[in-house]
């Protein structure tokens, strides 16, 4: 097994010893990316990177016995994010840090200040508003005069949304206004309990127990305002049916919706776009499930709010979730047998205006419907996602927005090959239809 140690500072355009390492390779989602990795990242060099030898050589005994492959020849890099050194060591040994270890709010900005110290690029699966634009305030404008690209939301949140509302505008031709999104997963045979790992509904944890930061961040982070675009999207009923197959739905509460909003922004700036507004949803195969989620939701709302209730939530996570989630995961059975979709409805014109300022004086006379589909969303699309978002800077680098900079996978991606990459890997994009209203 090669143990690599530090080398001397490599500027980026100078050769590194490997092209991506995966930090926090011994946890959940660490090693699913490892497993996709196997095969997304043939032909590059790449390592795995964490806090202890043994359980890194255990992570690369267990996937290549699972992938029936040797992995006995990839290197391994010892960092510790309580260690600044270590991370800077291991930022400057790759070209791309894939960053696994969450809960991003608590481990991720060290390996942030690595990559920014090292010159090295960044993609995480983060889907907690706060650390999102909490980094992009405090590092975009430093990663932009380093060159560097540190790209977070490269998951489940916000990939399908994110990516999805770019390929429905690329298919539009004209001017989307508005955009609703619906997530709806479901699980062939058995309904597996504990299908939820740990590690996301901790996150989850931290992220809403913080709520409060992201208006104080915004406030900072969005100083000018964008254009007021009309007709307004207003928000549907808490509980509504679904335009697209009438099930029982209910806002969704992850990153999606300001993920993408960030991204708009970006075109905003760059490129003088009239912003899309959008709304994100999630449904539900039954007004059964609507109440146990709503339930659940509603205590977790609840407890939050005091460091008691967080520390009950964190120390019983299989009793106050009713079962979904445990600190083992999902088995790859029920991973593999639960397949995704995100439907997206999208209004507006066929004709241009001169200035994302002006303002229409008729109604959107067009509306178009796509979806983005695939299998095992919370891990495997996950773990694809990120790897292939890793896998796109390397490639494609001369082809990257501006000079670098903290972006959203819109913004970075939205001209680059990465919808074409996923559905070679297992997504579909697709245009369900598109008319004149």
């Amino acid at each position: 097994m090669q143990l690599l140690m530090p080398i001397a500072h490599a500027d980026m355009n100078m050769a590194r010893k490997l092209d991506v390492i995966i930090f926090g390779a011994t946890g959940f989602t660490g090693k699913y990316t490892v497993l996709e990795s196997i095969k997304l990242l043939t032909g590059m060099r790449w390592g795995i990177a964490g806090r202890s030898q043994n359980k890194l050589q255990g992570v690369l005994k267990e996937i290549g016995d699972k992938a029936n492959t040797d992995l006995s020849h990839v290197p391994i890099v010892l960092a510790d994010v309580d260690n600044q050194d270590s991370l800077n060591n291991m930022a400057r040994e790759c070209r791309v840090i894939v960053n696994c270890c969450g809960p991003y709010r608590l481990f991720g900005e060290p390996v942030l200040k690595a990559c920014l110290a090292e010159r090295t690029h960044h993609v995480d699966v983060s889907g907690e508003p706060q650390f999102l634009e909490g980094m992009q305030l405090k590092y975009h404008e430093a990663a932009k005069e380093k060159g560097v690209y540190l790209i977070s939301a490269c998951g489940f949140d916000s990939i399908p949304a994110d990516m999805g509302t770019v390929f429905l505008e690329q298919q539009f031709d004209g001017v989307v206004n508005s955009v609703e999104s619906y997530i709806v997963s479901k699980q062939k045979g058995r309904r597996e309990l504990g299908a939820i790992h740990y590690g996301t509904w901790a996150s989850a944890v931290h992220a809403i127990a913080n709520m409060d930061e992201v208006g104080q961040i915004r406030r900072k982070l969005f100083e000018k305002k964008l254009p007021d675009v009309k007709p307004k999207l207003k928000e549907r009923p808490t509980l509504h049916r679904s335009p697209n197959g009438n099930k029982w739905s209910l806002p969704f509460q992850g990153a999606d919706r300001s993920c993408v909003a960030r991204t708009q922004r970006f075109f905003y700036e760059t490129e003088n776009k009239r912003p899309l507004q959008m709304r994100a949803y999630i449904s539900f195969g039954g007004i059964a499930e609507v109440i146990a989620v709503s339930f659940v939701g509603a205590v977790f709302w609840l407890m939050v709010k005091t460091s008691f209730g967080r520390r009950m939530l964190l120390n019983h996570p299989r009793l106050f979730s009713l079962g979904m989630v445990s600190h083992e995961g999902p088995s790859d059975e029920a991973m593999n047998n639960t397949q995704f979709a995100l439907y997206f409805e999208g209004r507006g014109w066929e004709e241009k205006l001169a200035s994302p300022e002006d303002q229409y004086t008729t109604p959107p006379n067009k509306v178009i419907r796509t979806k983005v589909a695939g299998t095992n969303p919370g891990y495997g699309a996950t773990c694809v996602a990120l790897v292939l978002s890793a896998r796109t800077i390397l490639q494609d680098s001369d082809k990257m927005p501006g000079s670098g900079g903290y972006l959203t996978p819109g913004a970075a991606f939205a001209k680059m090959n990465l919808i074409d990459e996923l559905c070679k890997n297992g997504f579909t994009f697709e245009v369900l239809s598109s008319s004149k209203l």
